[in-house]
């Protein structure tokens, strides 16, 4: 699931104009292959303050295990890193000196992990009384070089090589390091011990990202999401259903597209993203104005039902 968007700058300079692509490039490798995973969450240009200090994550993976930090580099020519971890490009047949990547998702990492861990509790809250928290979570990072850099892995160290992967090669290499297994699996393989976020903790952790946020305005940018398509009716449904629609909305500023779905202590609710408040889901039913409703998920699909009068309808 795509939480956030990548967001465009204006820019004039040439390494400015290739960053953004190949940044662009990378969201768009894991927006084909995760956009309709619910257990995987990406944040594209994700930027926070935390301590006094600001970090920003070009992409940001969430998934049950844990997390991935992407740097994208829009590095062409030939990369090169030494037994030092010592990175040098070429560019236009000469070699100069880069700070690593590496190194700079590593503090990215620090910082965020630090965010995390001060506010476990309101995001994870507690089970059965006990403090949840990050710790032994799976943390990992990557960077992403231009599809067409040529690496020479043969004198470079192991450990650099393993975290370093072309745009076209990403998806492969998350998928084998996430090593995403089912919900039935998770319960039954005692061999693996990673511990796991439950759906509703991974809700949880992507609306309090997108809280974190910042840009020129201090507000959340846009979700990507892609409604389903409308539920077709059964001869089993009231055919009072077509008279009568639940319209989802934010109550505070109207907004009736750009918000993100959540589950938090109450139930479902969305998050807006133009005035960042919640709004619940929970309403009364239009068909009869009983609060007697209750609203449930499949897959992407939240529904509105009353228990008074069985209208349903499909609110995202």
């Amino acid at each position: 699931m795509i939480l956030k968007t990548k967001t465009l700058q204006n820019t004039t300079s040439p390494q400015a104009i290739a960053g953004q692509k190949q940044e662009q490039n990378v969201a768009f490798f894991l927006r084909r292959a995760f956009k309709d995973h619910p257990e995987i969450l990406v944040i594209n240009d994700f930027k926070f303050s935390f301590n006094d200090e600001v970090a920003q994550i070009d992409h940001l993976i969430v998934y049950p295990y844990g997390f991935v930090l992407i740097e994208s580099k829009s590095i062409k020519g030939h990369v090169k890193v030494n037994q030092q971890q010592e990175w040098t490009r070429s560019y236009n047949n000469q070699w100069s000196g880069i700070p690593s990547p590496i190194k700079q998702v590593e503090l990215q990492q620090d910082l965020f992990q630090e965010l995390l861990d001060q506010n476990r509790l309101n995001v994870l809250g507690k089970f059965l009384g006990i403090k949840q928290g990050f710790g032994g979570r799976c943390w990992d990072h990557l960077c992403v070089v231009s599809s067409d850099a040529v690496i020479d892995r043969n004198t470079m160290p192991k450990a650099v090589s393993e975290q370093l992967v072309k745009s076209e090669f990403l998806v492969d290499k998350l998928i084998k390091m996430m090593n995403l297994r089912n919900k039935f699996m998770r319960v039954v393989n005692i061999t693996d011990s990673r511990p796991y976020f439950n759906q509703e903790e991974l809700d949880s952790i992507g609306q309090f990202i997108i809280s974190q946020h910042i840009d020129g305005n201090n507000q959340a940018s846009a979700v990507v999401t892609k409604a389903p398509e409308p539920l077709q009716q059964t001869q089993q449904q009231p055919q009072t259903q077509t008279t009568a629609q639940a319209n989802l909305r934010c109550k505070h500023c109207g907004e009736s597209t750009n918000y993100i779905p959540m589950y938090g202590k109450f139930g479902y609710y969305i998050n807006c993203n133009q005035c960042t408040k919640n709004t619940p889901m929970k309403q009364t039913c239009p068909q009869c104005q009983s609060k007697n409703t209750r609203v449930t998920k499949r897959r992407e699909t939240y529904t509105l039902h009353c228990q008074d009068c069985s209208f349903e309808n499909q609110l995202i």
